[in-house]
């Protein structure tokens, strides 16, 4: 059932480093079904879309690192799936994160997996088609900066 309640505003990262020269984009699983997302989460009242996905970042994948833009890459929708069944719309905006530090600890370990893909590789594993796009254009734009 879908929900009535209002669009949910979400804040999230493409979280990526450089190895081996190569860009590797951080993919985490959702909670609850296992389907391969970013680091996202709720925009609370008092914090930034920029902060809110930097907090979520860390509890959810231990990473933290320079938000490389204070303008979002772009933002993507998807329907949220709460425990009762039911569906709400949600707005994510979307910024990239350089990542500098991975932690071994950090809030919802255990809770999550987490693996370091190919840039190319990451967009195919995400089910949302608008964030696989956002992926496929950070991806773009890296490549243009690094002049390959």
């Amino acid at each position: 059932m879908l929900s009535t309640e209002t669009v949910l505003h979400q804040a999230g990262v493409i979280a990526y480093r450089i190895e081996a020269g190569e860009l590797r984009i951080l993919l985490v699983t959702s909670r609850d079904t296992g389907r391969w997302v970013i680091p996202k989460g709720y925009v609370g009242s008092g914090i930034t879309p920029a902060r809110a996905a930097q907090k979520e970042a860390y509890e959810e994948a231990g990473v933290s690192g320079k938000i490389t833009n204070a303008t979002p890459l772009g933002f993507f929708t998807y329907f949220k799936r709460h425990p009762s069944g039911d569906r709400q719309a949600a707005v994510v905006e979307v910024y990239t994160l350089r990542v500098d530090t991975i932690l071994k600890k950090f809030p919802e370990r255990g809770q999550r997996r987490l693996s370091w893909v190919a840039a190319s590789e990451a967009a195919s594993l995400v089910e949302e088609e608008g964030l696989a796009q956002l992926m496929a254009r950070f991806q773009e734009i890296e490549h243009a900066i690094k002049g390959h």
